[in-house]
This record gives structure tokens, sequence and C-alpha cells, in this order.
């Protein structure tokens, strides 16, 4: 109780003299200091909503109109046209120099109006995406002339949120078009009759009822930011009542080849200080906002740390705090509340360090409950709710608890080896992979907005919490924070971190529980384990060739994949399939995610001539087949995409307690192979040319739903394209019909692997070398 008695700023005992007061002069200055840390932020907070709010101008552009009409106005001549006459009429008798005051109001105006005109042209500008649809390398002279407008009017310096204001609205496109592009996708995938009757069914849809609906959700779309995003993020994700663990979440990878140091609390010092640095440098928004050509969204970046998911009966809620000085840790069945700010400044990785070992050598052991807790974030949402209403809303558990949510971040010290090791890499990068999707079920804290996990042997990685924001505003963090730790923070010869240690450091503080709901604990555990082991993995890293060697070819990498993907399914089932691939949306204002349908018609059509043995027509129908999967990945990107229109729709005929049978049949197909990529080395800190150990397998996600009819297995493919080699990570669900059909995955690998690479030689003869 030490640490607690040195928390308390002052004592007091009460004597038959009065009151003995004691100060503890150090508890004191620590608060004092603290506060300090947290007007500086606060200062720095509103700096920077002031240079934002005037963005593309800058505040000391406000001096310069002033300065400017003044000068005008001592040359004699009225550059308002009579308004400061005007102004100065309405000002009070007893102000002195009224010509001035009422010379400055007016310049303040005009200020304010350019500001709102450079912002609306700009935001016209931004809407333009005409050059995402012109052939590479062929710039048309309007493109030009539209880069250069954008460069006029977007100012200098942005800040990470300068653009936000300016960034146009998703547009909510006509129902015509959305209801023949869907016929367009479904073509390939329903037979004649099947075909007819949807047909029929979205003639009925876009003549009657989706007008209707149309209506309501333009209304939506003038007045909110974004018609999509709040919708998306409660219906997809906050409203799930099962598991989040493996449905939902998505998990992020160390490097594949290097470890920069093999112990454990170093490692999770430098780890932790590069999560503080970014943290400091979104705080104060120094992060360069993210251009393709134009600006993208920003808004998830501002939910990253601080942020808790809260169970609920009927929805999960998202709680975001302004700051949080410390850590969540979890260590061996036990949590700890690890401070990471002292005296008013950050710890240094070396005191991280430290104070990690405290936690490590700590030997007592976890309360009745408390190793296990974790796992009521991993199971079902409703008992998790229930639990925490009755058990967990006052006391020493509510307590704890909210150390927990509150915390900047959650961090798990686990006590297995993993990575690309010993004499089964490939076996244990599989498990690699594995543990840091669902880990054991109860050791991470799953409603975190992600958990750092740490490694016996040096090994990290981390595990996010999905509905806050998609999987590429982490994997900027992570890309960060994994450079930080390696080429600028580093470590000593001996692997331990650099830096000096304070004497003064109070030790981490062990949270304290009474937990009597043990029995739902076990449940909940007993869910998520069944649905842990109901996913198998397998991490296949390609280093024969890369997204550098497809664009030698003249092809895009990501058409590229995808018709391999097809080709491979069509072998291994003999059929086509709905496939899903995520397309982001962030060119507009608060934009996710859009879906591209990957299996078209001439993607089939090339499927089949190349079985076919037709060689003559392969190459061209390759090359039809990747344009259009990129005009599909473009009008996706740029709000011309099916679903999340239809899926909106769908939302508005709920609540006006309209059904509609076309978007039924739309909304309940199932997705049997889907795919996903994020994009790496988005920070700029390190050359992988001149350190191509330094490369990563990214990351993945779990399959979101079980595929039981006619006996199939469901896909899940995360498609990952970097310098030096291409990682496909299939994540198969086992169908449990028996134990011989988990001897099928290894065959499913074998033929994949084999169907890509079949592809590779077959269909490129004369567009390059690949090998």
């Amino acid at each position: 109780m030490a640490e607690a008695h040195q928390a308390v700023a002052f004592q007091f005992t009460i004597t038959p003299e009065g009151i003995d007061l004691q100060l503890s002069h150090q508890a004191l200055r620590q608060v004092y200091l603290s506060g300090l840390r947290s007007w500086k932020k606060r200062v720095t907070r509103l700096k920077n909503n002031v240079i934002t709010g005037v963005y593309p101008a800058s505040p000391s552009s406000w001096l310069f109109v002033v300065i400017a009409i003044l000068a005008t106005m001592y040359t004699r001549s009225d550059p308002s046209m009579g308004l400061i006459a005007k102004i100065q009429e309405h000002l009070p008798v007893g102000i002195q120099c009224r010509t001035v005051v009422s010379a400055v109001l007016f310049s303040t105006l005009l200020w304010f109006s350019l500001i709102f005109t450079m912002r609306l042209c700009l935001k016209q500008l931004l809407s333009y995406h005409g050059w995402m649809f012109e052939q590479h390398g062929k710039v048309s002279n309007t493109t030009k002339i539209w880069a250069a407008m954008v460069r006029i009017f977007s100012g200098r310096q942005p800040l990470l949120y300068s653009y936000q204001g300016s960034l146009p609205n998703l547009p909510v496109p006509a129902v015509k078009d959305t209801v023949k592009r869907y016929l367009e996708s479904a073509r390939p995938l329903m037979s004649d009759s099947e075909y007819e009757r949807m047909t029929t069914l979205a003639k009925e849809f876009e003549s009657s009822l989706g007008n209707r609906l149309q209506w309501y959700l333009k209304l939506k779309a003038m007045w909110a930011s974004n018609y999509v995003s709040d919708w998306w993020e409660e219906y997809v994700y906050l409203r799930g009542r099962g598991p989040i663990m493996v449905n939902s979440n998505y998990y992020g990878m160390d490097f594949l080849y290097v470890t920069p140091t093999p112990i454990q609390a170093a490692r999770a010092g430098n780890t932790l200080h590069a999560c503080l640095l970014y943290r400091r440098k979104l705080n104060r928004e120094e992060i360069k906002p993210v251009i393709l050509n134009v600006p993208l969204c920003a808004a998830q970046c501002e939910r990253i740390f601080n942020t808790t998911r809260i169970p609920g009966e009927e929805t999960d809620s998202l709680i975001h705090w302004q700051d949080s000085e410390y850590v969540a840790v979890f260590h061996r069945g036990r949590y700890f509340r690890l401070w990471l700010y002292h005296a008013g400044r950050m710890l240094s990785p070396r005191e991280i360090e430290q104070q990690i070992q405290r936690i490590m050598d700590n030997p007592s052991p976890p309360v009745p409950g408390e190793a296990k807790l974790g796992a009521l974030t991993a199971g079902d949402r409703i008992p998790w709710a229930q639990a925490r209403k009755e058990f967990f809303s006052s006391g020493v558990n509510k307590r704890s608890l909210d150390c927990i949510e509150k915390a900047a971040f959650f961090v798990t010290l686990d006590d297995d080896e993993q990575g690309m090791r010993g004499d089964d890499p490939a076996g244990n990068l599989d498990r690699y992979a594995k543990s840091l999707l669902h880990g054991k079920c109860y050791d991470r804290w799953f409603d975190k907005s992600f958990t750092v996990v740490v490694y016996k042997n040096g090994k990290n990685g981390l595990s996010a919490e999905h509905s806050w924001a998609d999987a590429p505003i982490m994997a900027h963090v992570w890309e960060y924070v994994m450079t930080t730790d390696s080429f600028q923070l580093g470590y000593t010869e001996e692997g331990h971190c650099k830096g000096d240690v304070a004497s003064s450091l109070p030790p981490p503080t062990r949270l304290t529980w009474d937990i009597p709901c043990q029995e739902r604990i076990e449940r909940s555990l007993a869910v998520a384990q069944a649905l842990a082991d109901d996913v198998d993995f397998h991490v296949l890293p390609i280093q024969e060739f890369g997204k550098g060697a497809i664009k030698k070819c003249k092809i895009s990498p990501d058409a590229f994949i995808q018709i391999a993907l097809q080709l491979a399914y069509y072998r291994n089932r003999g059929t086509f399939s709905l496939t899903y691939e995520a397309s982001m949306t962030r060119l507009f204002r608060e934009g996710r995610t859009e879906t591209v349908r990957s299996c078209t018609s001439e993607s089939c059509a090339f499927i089949r001539a190349l079985e076919g043995g037709e060689v003559t027509t392969c190459r061209h129908l390759f090359r039809t087949a990747a344009e259009k999967h990129q005009h599909l990945y473009r009008m996706a990107m740029t709000g011309g995409g099916i679903d999340r229109h239809l899926f909106c729709l769908y939302i508005v005929s709920k609540y006006l307690g309209e059904e509609s049978p076309f978007l039924n049949k739309v909304l309940s197909e199932t997705w049997r192979l889907s795919t996903s990529q994020t994009p790496l080395q988005q920070v700029e800190l390190f050359d992988f040319v001149n350190h191509p150990d330094y490369t990563t397998c990214g990351g993945g996600f779990g399959p979101v739903r079980n595929i039981h009819a006619n006996s199939q297995i469901n896909f899940f493919f995360c498609v990952h394209f970097i310098y030096f080699h291409l990682n496909i990570i299939k994540t198969m669900n086992r169908l449990g019909l028996g134990q011989h059909n988990i001897f099928i995955l290894g065959e499913i690998s074998l033929n994949s692997k084999y169907n890509i690479y079949a592809f590779l030689y077959d269909a490129t003869p004369g567009y390059g070398s690949v090998k």
C-alpha cells in the first residue's frame, strides 16, 4: 500500500487539540505538473482549432487584410463601397477612433468571406474525380488545370485535420444506376431463370418503393456529413450481438525476419514509448494528412487512443476520452495500471522497460475470477452487458473496470514465444497470426480501441477493435511504432532500451477485484474458445515476386491478384462465387469503406477461356477483366458503389416499416470469398530497398460468418502488397462435419498455391518476366 499513500496529497488526523493536517509536497507537485500538462494540451488544441478553422487561409492573413484595407483608406479610397461608413454609424458614440474600428470590423468580415469562398472553391475542386479514370501516364489538360487550382487553393503546411471542412460529402447515386450495376455484378453468378426473376424484382423496386426510400436518403445526405458512416458503424458493428473477437476485430504483425531485441520488457518499453510519440503528434496535428492527389479524410484518427467499446443489451456504444496518462497491462492473469507520465513529462523507453519489469517480477497471484475476466469481452455481447451492469457498476469492480476502459490503450505481456522461427517457420507463422487474432480468448481486452501484444521472445503485434476505424488507420499507427522502435529509439548492445531512469518512479498499481460472476466468465470463455477453435489460419509469404514485377506487365497489382483468386477458387470449387473486396471512400468527409464486387462477367470469361485452352484470346480477356476491375474499384472510391447505397436504402425501409423483396434478397446474399488489402509503407521513416529484412506480413481479419450450406468452406483472404513480396493470408472456417474435413485445408492450401502459380505462368506470356 506504499504507492497508495504516496498518491495522497494530504492526510489529516483529528486529535483533542484539533485537526493535524499533513501535506505531501511531492504529491502536490505531481498534481501541479499533471495539471500544467493538461493546460498545455488545451492551449495546443485551441491553437490547432483556430488554424484548422481558417484553413486554407492562415491566422496571420487577417493582419494582412486589415493593413491592406487601412492602407487603401489612407489614400482616401473606400474599398468597402460605403460599408465602413455604415458600420461606423452603428458604433457607440463614445468609442475613439471609430473609423479604425469600423475598418477593422469590415476587414474581419471580408477575411471570413474570403475564407468561406476559398473553402467552397476547394470543396468543388476536390469533388472532381476525372483524374482517377484517366489512362496511366496520360493526363488531360482539364486534369492539369484542376491540379494547379488545387495547389493554389490548398494553402501551405496543412495540419492533420486542415482539409476536413473542405472535403466533399459522399454523393447519393441514382437508384437506377445502382440497380443497373447490381444486376451487372449478379449476372455471372446466376442462372438465366434466377437472373430473370432478380431483374423483375429490381425493376419493381426501381419504379415503386426505391424512389420513396431515395427521397429520405437524399434528405439525410443534405443534413449529415456522410449518409452512410453513422448507420454503418451502428448497424454493422455496434448492434452485432455475437462475439467481436474473430468476427470483427483484426490484427497487425511485427517484422517478419527481424526481432530488434529478445528482451520482452525492453521491446515493450520502446513500443509503448513510440505509441506515446505518435499520440503526441496526433494531438498536435503534426501528422501529415494522407494525400493521393487529393487529401483523404482523417476523421477516424480522432478515436485511436483513449477509446473503448461499451457493451449494451441492444446496442454497444463507443466512448472516447480527451486524454489518459496511463495504460492497462495484463500479465499472468493480473491487471495493472502503468502510468506513462511522471513529473509532467513522458517516461523514457528505459523507464517504461523498468516499470514493465516490475510488473513481470510481481509474484502476487490473480484473485478468483481475475485471470479469465477478459473472456467477457470475447464472448457474446448481451451476457457481457448484463454482467457489467450487475457486477461492475459500483464499488471496487467499477473502479478497476474504469481504469481499463479509460486507459490510453491495453497491453498484454504474453508468456508464449511467437514468430517465424525454429524448425517449423511456416507453422509457427500460422500460430503467430492466430495468436494475434484471438490469443487465449481471455488475455486481450477486445473492447479497447487496440491492444499491444508483446511476447516472451520480444516479438510484438496488435489486436484492434473495428467499429471506431478501419484497418489502414491502425496500420499507419503500427508502421510508425515499428519503425520508430527500430530506427529511431533503438537498443543498447545488451538489448535494453536507451536512456536514464528516475529513482522516484512509483511502481505500477495492481488493480483489485471482487468477482462473484465466475460462472458467467466461464460461459463466455466457452463461447469464445469454440469460435477460436473453429478458425484455421495459413499465412503464405510469396517472395519470388511482388507488385513491382506485376507493374512491369502494365497491370494493376490489385486487379492481378483478384483475378488470380477468382481462378484459384474456380479450380477448387468448380464454380464462381460472390466476392467481397474492401475499398475506401475517404475521398469524402467521414468516409469509410465500400464494396468492390470482384467477380465480374469479364473475369469469368477469362477464366473459362484459360481453362478451355483458348490461349489466343486469353491475353485480351485478361486485360479486359483487369480494366473492368479497376473501373469498379474507382467507382467504389468515388461514391459509385453498389452495396452501401443498397444497405442505406434497406435501413430506411425498416424505419418506414416497408418490405422490399429485392432488398431482402440482395442483403441476404452470402460472401463466400472475402478479400482485403491494407496499404503498407504509409510512413517514410526508412527505406525498404536498403533494409529488405524489415518487412512485415501486415495483418488480417477472421471469417465474418459460418458457412454450412452445401458443405462449402468460407475463405478469407487478406492480400498485402509490399515492395519485395506478396503475402496472401488465408483464413478458412472449419466445417465441423467430421474430422476428415480438417485435412481438406492442407489440400486447399496446396491447390490455391498451385492455382495462383498456374495463373501467373499461363496467363502472362508476353507481358514480362514473372519469376
